[in-house]
């Protein structure tokens, strides 16, 4: 057998820990003093200096009316036929339509 126990700590491991341990209490310390929370503002305040592609979200007042006109422009879009990109010869299509036509050329496939 050897002269040494075989479960005892190397005095050095146990510095090391301990040092570990300190250095990381002294960065807890250090941000603990110096970090300071900046206070959050209200959700419904005014907001001041938007850019206008973010205006719509000021108030709740004009979200809602930013969802109006979204879900009207959506509703002409779906029920109306128009070119999305007449070079490429893409169309937009009524939804029914187009389910009708994708019903069509896929069920005379089989």
């Amino acid at each position: 057998m050897s002269d040494s126990p075989a479960n005892s700590p190397r005095p050095v491991a146990l510095i090391t820990v301990a040092f570990i341990f300190a250095l990381a209490a002294i960065g807890v310390a250090v941000v603990s003093y110096t970090y300071k929370a900046a206070p959050a503002a209200p959700q419904n305040s005014p907001a001041e200096n938007l850019p206008k592609d973010l205006a719509w979200k000021a108030t709740p007042a004009t979200r809602k009316e930013a969802l109006v006109a979204l879900k009207e422009k959506q509703a002409k879009q779906a029920a109306s036929y128009g070119w999305v990109d007449q070079k490429a010869g893409v169309v937009q299509l009524p939804i029914q339509r187009a389910m009708q036509l994708t019903a069509e050329q896929y069920g005379s496939k089989k």
